[in-house]
């Protein structure tokens, strides 16, 4: 399956009985609960996954030595996803209202742990609204299934795999440029950015308007080869590991690799022994 679908694909294949539509909407607002946006209407058959509490590692939070959204580990992910109903054989497709920036955390979790079936949904549950497709508040009730995750190498380094990292490795800050650049940090205790990374804002993956979706890949492969990808690997971060999946997706797409610092800056920032960097680079 590819990693990015179409509406209409999925249009085309609601009934298939292999395929597990996943909604992860997710806010950073505390306000507003992703959950509560599922109840009130979602894509038939989808089943829902929280960020926070499935697709992260318990003890999370601002100022915590994990960061916001620590890694889950592999009996975590295991279960979840067990529980969710997919296994070995299952399709999956992930949906969210942000143009794949929270989607792409389930990508990226599904294939670290080696399931490379899983696709995001390309200007999910808004354009699929939009073209006037169906949504329901009925929940489905899904068969548990057996997942068995292990974790790859290469695709999540730690704050131990960062302070070793080689320098040769981009490194590259999925958050919005104000954020990058320290101008404003409304979530976590401290500003700035790690020393040495490049800003390559999520959003500049995505096309304008009111239904944004991935540029094509040719886009795509050049924007990130001006950021020295097509060199070396990337290491990729954003606030707490959320959105920094998003510019690996658009990677993948663009037929390079990156890794993930799962710490993301919610990690970094937390620990006042390790630098902070501000302005541009």
């Amino acid at each position: 399956m590819r990693d990015l679908v179409t509406t209409e694909w999925l249009a085309q294949r609601l009934g298939d009985p292999a395929l597990r539509i996943v909604d992860v909407r997710w806010y950073l607002d505390p306000a507003r609960k992703g959950r509560d946006a599922y109840a009130a209407g979602h894509i038939p058959r989808a089943v829902f996954l929280d960020v926070d509490a499935d697709l992260s590692a318990p003890g999370g939070g601002r100022g915590r030595a994990v960061g916001r959204h620590p890694w889950p580990s592999a009996e975590q992910v295991s279960r979840i996803m067990g529980g969710a109903g997919i296994g070995r054989g299952t399709r999956v497709v992930a949906y969210d209202d942000q143009g794949g920036a929270v989607a792409a955390r389930l990508w990226y979790l599904l294939r670290a742990h080696g399931h490379d079936d899983v696709a995001v949904l390309d200007g999910g549950i808004v354009k699929w609204m939009a073209e006037g497709r169906p949504v329901t508040t009925e929940v489905p009730s899904v068969p548990a299934a057996t997942f068995d995750a292990r974790l790859r190498p290469g695709f999540v380094l730690t704050k131990a795999d960062m302070l070793a990292r080689d320098p040769a490795r981009p490194l590259l800050d999925a958050r919005a440029p104000e954020r990058y650049r320290g101008e404003t940090e409304p979530v976590d205790v401290r500003a700035g950015h790690v020393p040495g990374a490049l800003n390559a804002p999520f959003s500049g993956n995505l096309t304008g308007g009111a239904q944004p979706v991935f540029l094509p890949p040719a886009q795509l492969r050049e924007r990130y080869a001006a950021l020295g990808a097509e060199d070396a690997a990337p290491v990729v971060y954003c606030g707490s590991g959320v959105t920094a999946c998003h510019d690996l997706l658009a990677l993948h797409l663009a037929g390079l690799a990156g890794s993930l610092y799962a710490g993301s800056w919610s990690e970094w920032s937390a620990d006042e022994s390790l630098p902070a960097a501000t302005g541009n680079e």
